[in-house]
């Protein structure tokens, strides 16, 4: 017989594999906060019997998760026991989206990971002569699929196309201390910096660019405790209306400026309930203009309205990985679809949730590469 009982072994185990993943609940360990819709069999938030507004969708670990599947490799590999290989992620710190392209910084392999699930690509860029990435750290897209890059170590943000032609830098190292974020208007026009200072430095600061040019327009900020001032700012978002919002770490709260820089009003506080914050990291937008808000000790992101007030949360923290569980979440994104996408560093993944009114097939994420040819 030789390996055939081995062989029919392994081919069990890789369909009772494939009947976990189709009922996704059946083996999944189930947390507080998500429940099973059985209907549909999802994991949903918020529990029941709240309407549910998300589903838990996927998790990114590798390169193996997006890569077109060639159909002959995958019954050699259920054959024979045969591993798959794939790229995983160092220590990934933020995130951007366009149009089914995952972007997502690597702080330790030093380069942006690239994964295009429409077209079932992996790919990576700053990792040649032309831009080299150093220490990636914030990123971000224009609507034309361009990525911003922070580079902490050049002290600059790197410009390259969707498919990662390096185009320019914006900056350098006179023009900040300690950048830590960027953020893009849509159309290109003006690049949003965060620089975050230090224990003494006074420079706590968001820097804005020209875009196009690279010319330093303005700072928003200063270090300080009152309104529009910062103390170690982390994240920025556009939201509604252009309006700017700056995770203020330091502080504990998120402040709210109009697309001139001017002070409108702040929300959170230090502390262990709903809409507190402990460890304020990333911060995102939908196209309602809801606000997304990662907190690293909480292990989690609260969602607010544009005013501040806050309407769910997804996540926990744990030491165990699984859906929506998180030990150090970092980066966030909201996509052109409402599929938001998280950050976590310590299990190396990014958690992806679905809007419960969109299906599964819906959206630039719906769409499924062609098996890559043999």
């Amino acid at each position: 017989m030789g390996r055939y009982p081995e062989v029919i072994g392994r081919a069990r185990e890789w369909l009772a594999l494939a009947t976990c993943v189709v009922v996704v609940a059946g083996c999944a360990p189930m947390q507080d906060g998500q429940k099973l819709d059985a209907r549909r069999e999802q994991i949903v938030y918020p529990s029941p019997p709240d309407e549910p507004r998300f589903v838990y969708e996927r998790t990114i670990y590798g390169s193996a998760d997006v890569l077109a599947k060639n159909l002959d490799g995958g019954l050699k590999r259920m054959l024979t026991g045969e591993s798959e290989r794939s790229e995983g992620l160092s220590k990934p710190y933020a995130i951007a989206v366009h149009r089914g392209r995952i972007f997502v910084s690597d702080s330790a392999d030093r380069f942006v990971k690239v994964f295009d699930i429409p077209e079932g690509r992996y790919f990576k860029i700053g990792d040649d002569e032309q831009g080299p990435l150093a220490k990636p750290l914030g990123i971000d897209v224009d609507a034309a699929g361009n990525l911003y890059v922070a580079d902490a170590t050049h002290r600059a943000v790197m410009v390259y196309t969707r498919d990662g032609k390096y185009l320019r830098k914006i900056g350098g190292p006179k023009m900040f201390e300690r950048l830590s974020s960027v953020t893009v208007e849509p159309n290109g026009q003006k690049v949003l910096v965060v620089d975050i200072g230090g224990v003494s430095s006074d420079m706590h600061r968001v820097r804005v660019f020209d875009g196009v040019t690279g010319t330093h327009l303005y700072d928003i900020g200063k270090r300080g405790i009152g309104a529009g001032e910062f103390n170690l700012p982390r994240d920025a978002a556009i939201g509604k209306n252009g309006q700017i919002y700056v995770v203020d770490g330091g502080n504990f709260r998120i402040q709210i400026f109009d697309r001139s820089g001017k002070y409108v009003q702040s929300f959170g506080s230090v502390g262990k309930q709903l809409g507190n914050f402990a460890r304020p990291k990333e911060i995102a937008s939908d196209l309602e203009g809801n606000v997304y808000v990662v907190d690293a000790a909480f292990g989690n992101f609260q969602i607010f309205n544009p005013d501040g007030d806050l309407l769910m949360y997804i996540g926990e923290r744990s030491e165990r990985d699984g859906a929506a569980r998180y030990m150090l979440p970092s980066g966030i994104y909201v996509d052109e679809d409402g599929r938001v996408y998280m950050v976590d560093q310590w299990f190396k993944k990014i958690d992806v949730f679905r809007p419960y009114s969109l299906a599964a097939d819906g959206g630039f994420l719906g769409i499924k590469p062609k098996p890559a040819a043999r």
